[in-house]
C-alpha cells in the first residue's frame, strides 16, 4: 500500500510559487510595488485635499445661504404668517438648484412647514408631525448655525440648522438641505480617474519593462548562467546560441570560446591521466612484491596480483572491504596494532614480519602513511608485502651448509693431522703396513676435502656470467667413462651397472666436461642410495615427441603445448636406480642448494650441492632435469638434450627459457 503525499495548503503553494522567481524578478516586483504605492499615496492625499476644500466650500455656501434665508423669514415667523412664509420659502427653493429641502420647526423641534413636504389643505397642510433632535445650545448661537453632512439615496447632502431668534425670543429652527457642488464632484471624479490611470500606467510600464528586460537581457543572462552551471558540472560541450549583439553578444561569444578551450584541455588532460593511470597500474601489477592501497578508514582501494597470490585472494572483489576482515586470522592479529597506530596518526610507518600458512610462509609487511601536501591530513596507507620465504629458507640452508662444510672440513683435517703427526712422531716404530694404512687414510681424507672444494667452485662457476662453449658431443663415450669410474665402487657395494644405448646414437650439442660432471653426480648419487643387490641403469634414446614441453603448462597441470614455433629434435637421457627412493617432501626440495636427503635418512654424507650443480649445468644446455621416485622402489632422473642440428641462437633461447622456468619435480 503506497502512501501519497499530503496536499499543499495555500501558504505552501504561495511559497513554492514565489520561490520559482529569480532574485532579479523579486526585486523588480518589490520596486514596482513601492513606486505604485507612493504614487497612489500622493494621488490619495491630493484627492483628500481637494475633497476637503470642496466640503469646506459647501459648508460656507450652506452657512451663508441659511443665514440669508433666516434673515428674510424671521419676521414672518415672528408674526405667525405661515402663508407668506411658505410662499417665500417656495420662491427661495425654486430660485436655487442647490437646495434639496427647506424645513421650519418650532422651539420644541416639531416640523410645521417643509418644502417639498407639505400638508393636505388650508393652513394645516404645512404642519408636519416630525421632530428634529437638535443640540440644546443651538438657540444661543443665531450667527453660528449647525452644519453637518449625511449620505442619502440620491447622494450626499449638507444639512444646515439655523436658529430663528427675534430679539430675545427663540422662534424655532430653519433647516436647509443643500446638494454638493457639481464642479467639486466632477473634480473629485477626475482626481480618482487620474489616480487609477497613473497606477495602471505605472504597472503597464513595469510589465513592458519586464518583457523588454526578459527579451533583451534576462534570457541571455539565464542562458549564460545555465552554461556556467553545465561547465561547473563537467559538461564542457555546453554552448550558447542566441542572436544577441552588443556587449552581451561578445560575452556569449567569449563564453563559447572558453568552453571550447576547456573541452580541448579536458580531453588532453583525460588522455594524460588515463595514460598515467595505465602506467601506474601496469607498474603496480608487475611489481615483484605485493602492494595494497588502503583509504583513511583501512578499506582496500587497490591490490596488485602479487598480493592476491600471497594472500590467496584470486578472483575476489576486495575494493571497499576492511583489510582486517580479508586477511588470514594470524596476519590480522599481527597487523591490528600497527594499522591502528597509523590510522590514528601516532606513527607514519611500521614494519612487521610474520609467518602463516602451511607450509609456513614468511612475509615482511611494510606500512607507510600517505598524507596530503601539507602533511596534516591522512589520505590512506600504502602496504608493501615481501615474500621472504625463499630468503629464510636460503639462510637456513646456508647455515646448514656452513655447519656441514665446517664439519666436513674439520673431520678430514683432524684425521689428516692426526695420522700425519703419528707418522712424523712414531714413523720408526710403525710397521710398513701401518704406515701405508695411515697414508691411505690421509689420502682419502684429502680427496674428500678436494671434492667439497670442487663442488663449491663448480656451483660458483655455474652462477657466474661465464660463457660456455657448445659443440657436437658423442654422449655414449661420456656415459661409458662414467660407468668405468664407478665400476669398482659398484662391485664393492654389490650394485649392478648397466648401459642401454644404441651404437649409432646421434650427437648432441653441449659441453663435454659439464655433461661428464652431470653423469658423475647423478650416477654417484644413485649409487650412494642403492643397497647391495640393486641395479643402476643409464639410457639414452631419441625422444619421439620433438615438441619441447612448456614448463609453465606442465607445472600448472594443463595439457602440454609447444613452447616454440619450430621445435628442436632432442635426445632423452635417463639415470635410474632401484635404491631407497625419495619421499614426496624431499622431492619438493631435492634440487635446492645445500639440501641433503641424508639429513633425514641418516645414510651417506655429502655437501648437498650435487643435484644443484646438475640443475645449473642442464639449464646452461637449455633443458631441465626431472625425476620420478617412490620410497622402496627407486628413483629415475631424466633430461632432454638438443641434437647437433640446433644452432647457437636456438640453444640460447632454450637456456633462457629453462633458467626462468620453475623447478619441476
Amino acid at each position: 500500500m503506497s502512501v501519497g503525499t499530503a496536499p499543499l495548503n495555500w501558504r505552501q503553494r504561495l511559497a513554492r510559487w514565489w520561490a520559482e522567481f529569480s532574485l532579479q524578478t523579486k526585486l523588480l516586483a518589490a520596486a514596482t510595488l513601492v513606486v505604485s504605492l507612493v504614487m497612489a499615496g500622493i494621488c490619495f492625499f491630493a484627492l483628500n485635499g481637494i475633497q476637503a476644500d470642496v466640503r469646506m466650500s459647501d459648508t460656507r455656501f450652506a452657512r451663508d445661504l441659511g443665514l440669508l434665508l433666516s434673515a428674510n423669514v424671521t419676521p414672518l415667523v415672528a408674526e405667525g404668517n405661515d402663508r407668506e412664509l411658505a410662499a417665500v420659502a417656495e420662491r427661495f427653493w425654486k430660485s436655487s438648484r442647490s437646495l434639496r429641502y427647506i424645513f421650519f420647526a418650532d422651539p420644541d423641534g416639531v416640523i410645521y412647514l417643509g418644502i417639498p413636504i407639505s400638508g393636505s389643505s388650508g393652513s394645516s397642510e404645512l404642519l408636519l408631525s416630525r421632530r428634529l433632535e437638535l443640540p440644546a445650545d443651538l438657540a444661543r448661537r443665531p450667527q453660528n448655525p449647525l452644519i453637518r453632512q449625511h449620505l442619502s439615496p440620491d447622494g450626499q447632502v449638507t444639512d444646515v440648522f439655523v436658529p430663528l431668534v427675534a430679539g430675545d425670543r427663540y422662534l424655532g429652527v430653519l433647516a436647509l438641505g443643500i446638494n454638493p457642488n457639481e464642479a467639486a464632484l466632477a473634480s473629485a471624479a477626475l482626481s480618482r480617474e487620474v489616480t487609477v490611470a497613473v497606477f495602471i500606467s505605472i504597472w503597464v510600464l513595469v510589465i513592458l519593462g519586464a518583457v523588454f528586460n526578459a527579451l533583451t537581457i534576462t534570457q541571455p543572462v539565464k542562458e549564460l548562467l545555465r552554461g556556467v552551471r553545465s561547465i561547473a558540472s563537467g559538461d564542457f560541450e555546453a554552448r550558447i546560441a542566441l542572436p544577441v549583439g552588443g556587449e552581451l553578444g561578445e560575452l556569449l561569444e567569449g563564453f563559447n570560446d572558453m568552453a571550447s578551450q576547456l573541452e580541448a584541455y579536458n580531453e588532453a588532460n583525460i588522455e594524460e591521466l588515463t595514460a598515467a593511470q595505465v602506467k601506474q597500474q601496469s607498474l603496480i601489477a608487475t611489481m615483484a612484491d605485493g602492494a595494497l592501497l588502503l583509504d583513511a578508514e583501512g578499506r582496500v582501494v587497490l591490490v596488485n596480483p602479487t598480493a592476491r597470490r600471497l594472500f590467496r585472494w584470486e578472483g575476489r572483489k576486495l575494493e571497499g572491504a576492511l583489510v582486517g576482515d580479508e586477511l588470514p586470522e594470524v596476519l590480522a592479529l599481527e597487523l591490528q596494532t600497527p594499522l591502528e597506530t597509523l590510522l590514528s596518526g601516532e606513527r607514519d610507518s611500521s614494519d612487521v614480519r610474520c609467518s602463516f600458512g602451511e607450509p609456513p610462509r614468511t612475509l615482511r609487511i611494510v606500512l607507510q602513511s600517505v598524507r596530503d601536501v601539507s602533511g596534516e591530513s591522512l589520505k590512506g596507507i600504502a602496504v608493501t608485502v615481501q615474500d621472504l620465504t625463499r630468503e629464510v629458507e636460503l639462510n637456513a640452508a646456508q647455515s646448514r651448509f656452513i655447519s656441514n662444510v665446517s664439519h666436513e672440513l674439520r673431520t678430514p683435517l683432524f684425521n689428516i693431522k692426526s695420522y700425519v703427526e703419528t707418522l712424523h712422531d712414531l714413523g720408526d716404530q710403525l710397521s710398513e703396513e701401518d704406515r701405508k694404512e695411515f697414508l691411505a687414510i690421509a689420502n682419502a681424507e684429502t680427496d674428500r676435502l678436494t671434492r667439497l672444494v670442487n663442488d663449491v667452485l663448480d656451483l660458483s662457476r655455474l652462477e657466474s656470467d661465464r660463457t660456455w662453449s657448445m659443440e657436437p658431443v658423442e654422449l655414449r663415450p661420456a656415459m661409458e667413462q662414467t660407468l668405468r669410474n664407478y665400476r669398482l665402487n659398484a662391485q664393492d657395494k654389490g650394485v649392478e651397472l648397466s648401459l642401454e644405448v644404441d651404437e649409432q646414437l646421434p650427437r648432441v650439442r653441449g659441453n663435454w666436461d659439464l655433461l661428464l660432471q652431470v653423469f658423475d653426480n647423478l650416477v654417484g648419487n644413485g649409487l650412494k642410495f642403492t643397497a647391495s643387490g640393486g641395479r643402476l641403469m643409464l639410457r639414452a634414446y631419441p625422444w619421439p615427441d620433438t615438441c619441447p614441453i612448456d614448463p609453465s603448462t606442465e607445472a600448472s597441470g594443463d595439457s602440454p603445448t609447444c613452447a616454440l614455433t619450430a621445435p628442436l629434435p632432442r635426445l632423452r637421457v635417463e639415470i635410474a636406480d632401484t635404491g631407497s627412493g625419495i619421499s614426496r617432501e624431499d622431492q619438493q626440495r631435492i634440487f635446492e642448494r645445500f639440501y641433503r636427503v641424508e639429513n633425514a635418512v641418516h645414510t651417506e654424507v655429502g655437501t648437498g650441492l650435487g643435484l644443484s650443480i646438475v640443475r645449473g649445468i642442464l639449464e646452461k644446455h637449455g633443458t631441465q632435469v626431472r625425476m620420478a621416485s617412490e620410497l622402496g622402489v627407486g628413483t629415475t632422473f631424466w633430461f632432454d638434450l638438443p641434437l647437433e642440428q640446433a644452432d647457437d641462437s636456438e640453444l640460447q633461447l632454450e637456456a633462457e627459457r629453462a633458467s626462468r622456468s620453475p623447478e619441476l619435480i
